[in-house]
C-alpha cells in the first residue's frame, strides 16, 4: 500500500507540471504581460512608463521560458514561468495582480463553497441512490418507465434554467429566500436552501439514470439469484446485496468527486454571490489575473489526483479482493 501510494504521488509531479506548463501557454497566447498590465492599470492613458513598473513589481519582466541573457540553469529558472510555478509545489500561490495573499483568498473562500457544495452532495447522493433503488425495484413497470423518463426529461434541461427558474419563481414570486447574497454563521441557512435544492434536482436525472443501469447489471448476476432462492424479499436483496456489491463503480464516481467540493461551482457562486472559489476564479478570469487562474487550476488538478488516490484505496475497502500493489 504504501509502495503504491509514493508511485501514485510521483507519477502525480509530471502531471502536475504539464497542467501548469498547459496552463501558462494558453494564458500567455491569449495575453502578453503588457496586456495584463493596461487591463490592471485601466485601457486609457496608460503609459509605457507605468506598464513596465507593474511589470517589475510583479514579476512579468523576466522572459516567458526561456532567457537567452542569462548564463547556465539562470536561463530556466529566471523566467516567468519557473518563479511563478515552482513554488505552487509547496502551495505557496504568491499574490495575485492587485496585491492580494492567494493563499489567504482561497483559505477564507473555502467555507462558502463547502457551505453550499457538502449538502448538494451528500443529500444529493442520498436521494439519487434511493430513487435508483426503487426504479429498480419497479423495473419494466409502468413506475419504471416514468422515472427513467422524468430522468431523460431532467439530462436535457440546461443547469442555468434551473438556477434562473429557481431565482425567479422561489425568490421573486414567492419570496422564500434572498435571491442573491451570502452571510455568516446562523443565517447561511436562507442564503444557501435554494442553491442546494437547485444542485440536487440538477442532478436527479443524469445520476440516478446512471445508478439504475448499476444496479441493473447487478440485479443480472448469480448471487442475485442465489439471495431469492433463499427466501430473500427483493427489497432485502437490493438494499442488502445489490447495494454492496454495486459500491465499487459508484465509489469511482463518488470518491473522485470530493476533493473537488473544494472548488466549489462556477455558475451557482456566480449567479446567487456567494464569495467562494467558484466565484473567486470567475472573477479572476474576467480580470485576466493569471496568479489566480494558474492557482485554481492547479489547486482542482492535485485535488482530482487525491480523488483518484482516494478511489483507488476505497475498493480495498469495499472489496476485500481488490489489492494496491
Amino acid at each position: 500500500m504504501i509502495a503504491y501510494l509514493i508511485r501514485r504521488i510521483l507519477y502525480a509531479i509530471p502531471i502536475l507540471i504539464g497542467v501548469n506548463l498547459l496552463t501558462f501557454a494558453l494564458f500567455f497566447v491569449i495575453n502578453t504581460p503588457d496586456d495584463m498590465a493596461r487591463v490592471q492599470l485601466g485601457m486609457k492613458r496608460v503609459t509605457p512608463e507605468a506598464i513596465e513598473k507593474w511589470k517589475e513589481q510583479r514579476g512579468y519582466d523576466k522572459p516567458l521560458m526561456f532567457n537567452t541573457q542569462a548564463a547556465g540553469s539562470d536561463k530556466l529558472t529566471d523566467t516567468i514561468f519557473f518563479q511563478k510555478s515552482a513554488s505552487m509545489f509547496v502551495f505557496d500561490f504568491g499574490y495575485s495582480d492587485d496585491g492580494r495573499s492567494i493563499s489567504r483568498e482561497i483559505l477564507t473562500r473555502m467555507l462558502p463553497s463547502l457551505v453550499i457544495a457538502l449538502p448538494t452532495f451528500v443529500l444529493g447522493l442520498m436521494f439519487y441512490v434511493t430513487f435508483a433503488l426503487l426504479m429498480t425495484l419497479f423495473r419494466g413497470t409502468a413506475l419504471d418507465v416514468a422515472g427513467v423518463t422524468l430522468c431523460v426529461l431532467l439530462m436535457s434541461i440546461s443547469s442555468l434554467f434551473y438556477i434562473i427558474g429557481g431565482q425567479f419563481v422561489v425568490s421573486k414570486l414567492w419570496h422564500w429566500v434572498p435571491i442573491s447574497g451570502y452571510a455568516g454563521g446562523a443565517d447561511s441557512l436562507r442564503f444557501i436552501l435554494l442553491p442546494v435544492l437547485i444542485g440536487i434536482v440538477a442532478g436527479i436525472g443524469s445520476s440516478s439514470r446512471w445508478y439504475r443501469t448499476i444496479f441493473l447489471e447487478e440485479v443480472g448476476r448469480d448471487y442475485v439469484r442465489t439471495a431469492r432462492a433463499k427466501g430473500l424479499s427483493e427489497l432485502r436483496v437490493l438494499f442488502k446485496h445489490v447495494l454492496k456489491n454495486a459500491m465499487i463503480p459508484i465509489l469511482t464516481g463518488v470518491v473522485a468527486v470530493i476533493p473537488l467540493l473544494f472548488m466549489g461551482s462556477l455558475l451557482t457562486e456566480s449567479f446567487f454571490g456567494i464569495p467562494g472559489l467558484g466565484s473567486y476564479t470567475i472573477d479572476a478570469i474576467q480580470a485576466q489575473d493569471f496568479g489566480v487562474v494558474r492557482a485554481m487550476v492547479f489547486l482542482g488538478s492535485a485535488l482530482y489526483i487525491v480523488g483518484l488516490i482516494l478511489t483507488d484505496i476505497s475498493y480495498t475497502v469495499v472489496d476485500p479482493r481488490v489489492r494496491l500493489q
